[in-house]
């Protein structure tokens, strides 16, 4: 065995009798038994008891434990390590599960000691598909040369959390420091580093003060760069379009020289992009006097364009400008007509002057479409305003009004419920859209309504025409004083369905100022109709034996007082009073009408039944429309039993 080799084995054997807790054996021969046992046991072979036996002879104790043991620390060393890449892993990002022995272990380990990867081993974590890890060593790269480049490398933190690295991308981007920030560098003795920023801010307060010459704002005393003054400088001389909070700000601070720098400004922006946009880019004269620059703003606004505006246009030559402007004011007013707008009498009059090709129909399409729009509109349930009728008047489009007259006739024949009869449209369509609008109705048409047999019912028509004569008869009255207006408002009010309104005209009237007989007795019996509507029966009876005693001779009240009785079912009673009804002039149909009234407003079915049968066992013949009352109530009985 050579030299060299025998030393080896004898530094070898040195380190393990080291490890393995057996310096105190003086024999540091490599052909030591010793050499032998702790090279098997560095090697993890099985320890014979033969060689225990031999190291327990020589008082090796020490080193059979430190023997027995090194599974156990090798176990815990690969815990370490595990834990220790979990960590690395968790710090830079790693989303794979990439094992122990892979090439990121030692990549983590150089980036978390070393804080910089070499191009292999970001392009090892790329191809790992590692993009975030790959920005943290990038960040941490950039972080480095930050500190070299700006003198703070002493500082020993490399964390990206750290103050540093945000002061330092801030300097690098030449943005203003906070006074807290300053203090950190002076606080961490990076006083280089701090040089620098003082450098920064003194070459921007010298531009600062440029800026506020060049754009007239000198007057503001503040040279700090921490003034919102100096961005909006800045912004300005890059050309870039200040925001209203800035113009806003310019404007509380008074600044006007500056504020009419940035109008002259933007107004030139804006007159070099009109130019281009249209097409009168061959004009060489930019300032903002200049004609063309309020010829083109007319045309970007829509407007249309004057004699004189086109004129100009023509003798520069600008043709394609004039082309383009006469199309997109066409343009416009076909968008306005399609959106449903009425074209204005200007509109039409600059149309008029166009060539035929030019104008290419727009005022008989914006007819149509107008008149289309408001079909629509009647379509929806919208009604046609004044102003819509006279146009539709003007443009010869009456079609439209029939239309929408047919439409609404229809709707209120369903409002006021006479679809199952066949009404003319001529002269019923006049007489609802009267009730509609509350106007009272002709005598004539009063005379159709009456032939139709509509004022006879208890309809929504009938109950419209009474409402609004009942409304003519109280003004009349407030009018003119005249008390016989009031039965005449009275009697409408109760026919309209609204005895409560009946009962308000003549109550609080004093009877003893009334002098003729004749009044009382007209106003106390619609007063006692009126109580037996809302079912009180004795302030009626009140009412009607009063109205007997003020005019004995008028058929009116014995009425009421025969149809209370059949009421309260004292039909003999009820006899008795119409009877003295027919000898003072009532008809036998004003009798019967009564009778049919009892029958329909009788709530107690009972009590229907009674009066019904009373009257079918008395005259079937004349009472042969309380028939259908019994079939009514044979019905209800039915459908009760089978509920």
């Amino acid at each position: 065995m050579s030299n060299n080799a025998f030393e080896v084995q004898v530094q070898h054997f040195a380190v393990l009798k080291s490890k393995y807790q057996a310096t105190k054996y003086e024999d540091s021969s490599p052909s030591s038994l010793l050499y032998l046992i702790l090279r098997k046991a560095d090697l993890e072979f099985e320890i014979s008891k033969f060689e225990r036996k031999w190291l327990r002879e020589h008082e090796l104790l020490e080193t059979i434990e430190a023997i027995e043991q090194q599974p156990q620390r090798k176990a815990e060393e690969r815990r370490k390590l595990d834990a220790n890449f979990s960590q690395l892993k968790s710090k830079f990002k790693v989303t794979r599960g990439l094992s122990i022995s892979s090439p990121l272990y030692p990549i983590l380990w150089k980036l978390d000691s070393e804080n910089q990867l070499t191009d292999l081993e970001v392009k090892y974590l790329q191809e790992q598909g590692l993009t975030q890890t790959v920005a943290i060593a990038e960040d941490m790269a950039r972080f480095a040369a930050l500190k070299a480049k700006y003198q703070a490398t002493e500082y020993p933190d490399c964390s990206l959390d750290s103050p540093l690295y945000q002061i330092l991308k801030q300097l690098d981007a030449r943005e203003i420091l906070s006074d807290v920030e300053a203090n950190w560098l002076f606080n961490n003795q990076l006083v280089d580093t701090l040089e620098i920023f003082w450098q920064q801010k003194a070459v921007r307060e010298a531009e600062f003060a440029q800026l506020k010459d060049k754009y007239k704002a000198s007057e503001y005393p503040e040279t700090s760069v921490c003034s919102p003054l100096y961005q909006i400088l800045k912004n300005l001389d890059a050309d870039m379009q200040l925001s209203e909070s800035e113009l806003n700000w310019l404007e509380e601070y008074q600044l006007s020289e500056t504020l009419n720098i940035v109008l002259e400004i933007e107004q030139t922006r804006h007159f070099a992009e009109l130019k281009v946009k249209y097409k009168a880019t061959t004009y060489e004269d930019s300032s903002l006097s200049s004609h063309l620059y309020k010829v083109l703003k007319k045309i970007d606004l829509e407007n249309p364009l004057g004699e004189p505006d086109i004129n100009f246009l023509k003798k520069r030559k600008l043709t394609e400008t004039m082309t383009v402007a006469i199309k997109k004011y066409v343009a416009s007013l076909k968008s306005k007509i399609q959106s449903g707008e009425q074209l204005s009498e200007a509109d039409i009059d600059w149309l008029q002057k166009l060539r035929k090709n030019e104008r290419e129909d727009v005022i008989t399409f914006a007819i149509d479409k107008y008149a289309a729009s408001l079909k629509s509109k009647i379509q929806s349930g919208e009604q046609l305003s004044e102003a819509d009728i006279d146009w539709l008047k003007q443009n010869g489009r009456e079609d439209v009004i029939t239309f929408a007259q047919e439409k609404e006739f229809a709707a209120l024949k369903v409002k006021y419920r006479i679809i199952d009869r066949d009404f003319p449209f001529d002269p019923f369509y006049a007489i609802m859209v009267k009730l509609e609008k509350e106007e009272r109705l002709d005598p004539v048409l009063v005379v159709q309504l009456i032939q139709q047999g509509l004022l006879a019912s208890h309809g929504k028509i009938a109950m419209a025409y009474h409402r609004l004569e009942a409304l003519f008869y109280d003004r009349e009255y407030e009018r003119t004083g005249d008390k016989w207006n009031l039965p005449n408002a009275s009697s409408h009010w109760r026919k309209a369905d609204e005895p409560e309104s009946a009962l308000k005209v003549t109550e609080n009237l004093d009877f003893d100022q009334i002098k003729e007989n004749k009044l009382k007795s007209a106003l106390l019996t619609t007063r006692g109709g009126a109580f037996r509507d809302v079912d009180k029966l004795d302030d009626a009876q009140k009412c009607a034996l009063k109205a007997i005693e003020y005019q004995p001779q008028s058929h009116h009240p014995y009425t009421l007082m025969g149809a209370i009785c059949f009421e309260r079912s004292q039909f003999s009673e009820g006899e008795r009073w119409f009877n003295e009804a027919i000898k003072r002039g009532a008809k036998s149909e004003d009798i019967d009408s009564e009778l049919k009234q009892v029958v329909k407003n009788t709530k107690d079915e009972n009590k229907r039944r009674e009066v019904v049968e009373y009257l079918l066992k008395k005259n079937p013949q004349r009472y042969a429309w309380a028939k259908s009352y019994r079939k009514r109530q044979g019905g209800e009985d039915a459908q009760r039993k089978n509920s």
